[in-house]
């Protein structure tokens, strides 16, 4: 289905998400953080989507705890940045799809 985010008409799916991520940019991730309830975003939020783009363009794995891990933000810092759900909503913001392990 088309979405219109920050102007421009994106693919999503029916929870939201790009579903293509090459879609994506800067001015998209201000507004959907501003949907999620996240806006306004600082910088330790965009290194977060960097790090879960670059994950993705690798087709790694992406969880919580390897997010916690990886030196970019702690687990606790995870939750301050993304209140309530905040590997979904970093991945909806980030523009990609939704982890596997999100319910």
């Amino acid at each position: 289905m088309k979405k219109t985010i920050a102007g421009t008409e994106v693919d999503v799916n029916e929870e939201g998400y790009l579903t293509d991520m090459n879609q994506w940019t800067p001015e998209m991730a201000d507004a959907i953080a501003g949907e999620e309830g996240v806006a306004p975003l600082t910088d330790d939020h965009r290194k977060v989507l960097t790090y879960l783009r670059e994950l993705q363009a690798q087709h790694a794995s992406i969880t919580i705890r390897g997010v916690g891990k990886s030196g970019v933000v702690t687990t606790k810092e995870l939750y301050a940045l993304f209140p309530g759900g905040p590997l979904k909503k970093a991945s909806k913001i980030a523009g990609i799809p939704k982890p596997v392990g999100c319910i």
